[in-house]
């Protein structure tokens, strides 16, 4: 893996151009592709698709609940009114991805990540329903609705970025801290585990092959720690394999969080068991910024026990750290990355 660099998503610089120009300078050749940063009113997450929701038709504002130390609007269907009826206006990845891939195309023409694509992180339709209607009998439901929606953005990416130039990541987050490490909740009664596969199956189906397709398993980074701390990967190994057999096409990467203290073979071990097609790279996210290099090799030293070929990340997007921190990250990436090649050529040499 002569670029084994994966950056999440989130990078909350001033603008996509400093994203473009920062990544360029700190890590260019290291990568395979490029995020725009999710800067601006996007560096929360979901939080932005809110103003989505307050302009539907079918829906009113019922309340405010806190997530993860956010004011949350709340919402409801309209009295008398059935999922079915809702009409969600446009969601905005479409248009901020335009946007952006003409920054990154022009940047491009002065020189910055020559060898890299585009690449947009989407998440999925369960993220951003369950936060806004939280508790609503008809999540799943809204959650039909709101995929065609976003379905509909994502073909709107496809027309507007040429495809080989494209690189389209699904976040699939709740449903691991959520449901599948939580299965007797509330919410893994609404969405039984094998239609979540169905579900993330048909999304990943939906992005033709000359799209790379990536699948980001996200456990959270509120306050620099997981919602759902993960006991080891045995879990995202089985929901990886699952999804790999639903899948007609092959994901081009899959990126797992590493925590912080995990630095023991035990998490890994599972990974022994994954079933990923040749065509599907493996990145770790084991960069943190608190222990920097001497905590990532101790972390690479516990993995090359188990797999061979991966490329390091951070855990989740950056989309909650202060700005002061973002560059030294950005440089702590390519510095581990560093380190990982010679340890793979001094592997090849032995």
């Amino acid at each position: 893996m002569a670029r084994p660099v994966l950056l999440v998503g989130s990078i909350p610089l001033q603008s996509s151009e400093e994203v473009f120009r920062e990544v360029a300078d700190r890590i260019g050749p290291l990568l395979k592709r490029v995020p725009d940063g999710e800067t601006g009113e996007r560096s929360a997450w979901t939080a932005w698709q809110g103003g989505v929701v307050e302009k539907a038709e079918g829906v009113v504002r019922s309340g405010e609940r806190d997530l993860h130390g956010m004011a949350y609007p709340t919402y409801s269907l309209k009295p008398d009114t059935q999922a079915k009826d809702i009409k969600f206006g446009p969601l905005g990845y479409a248009s901020s991805a335009r946007e952006s891939y003409a920054t990154f195309r022009r940047l491009r023409e002065q020189g910055a990540n020559q060898r890299a694509r585009f690449q947009v992180s989407v998440p999925t339709p369960l993220a951003v329903v369950q936060a806004f209607f939280w508790g609503s009998p008809a999540l799943p439901d809204i959650c039909a609705v709101y995929e065609k929606a976003l379905l509909a953005e994502v073909d709107d990416i496809l027309t507007a970025i040429p495809n080989d130039d494209l690189s389209i990541q699904w976040d699939i987050a709740v449903e691991f801290h959520r449901i599948w490490e939580k299965p007797d909740s509330d919410l893994a009664k609404q969405f039984p585990s094998e239609g979540l596969i169905e579900t993330i199956a048909r999304l990943s189906d939906h992005i033709p092959v000359p799209v790379e397709l990536g699948w980001h398993f996200c456990y959270g980074d509120a306050g620099h720690k997981h919602f759902v701390e993960p006991r080891d990967t045995k879990l995202m190994t089985a929901i990886a394999n699952r999804l790999t057999r639903a899948s007609r096409r092959s994901a081009t990467w899959l990126h797992l969080p590493v925590p912080r203290d995990r630095e023991d073979i035990a998490y890994f071990a599972p990974l022994a068991s994954l079933e990923l097609t040749p065509h599907t790279e493996l990145f770790l996210g084991l960069i943190h910024l608190t222990d920097g290099l001497e905590g990532a090799r101790r972390r690479m030293a516990a993995a090359d026990t188990v797999v061979t070929e991966y490329g390091v990340a951070t855990e989740c997007g950056f989309g909650r750290r202060s700005p002061h921190t973002i560059l030294p990250l950005l440089d702590l990436h390519r510095t581990v990355a560093q380190q990982l090649l010679e340890r793979r050529q001094d592997t090849l040499r032995s």
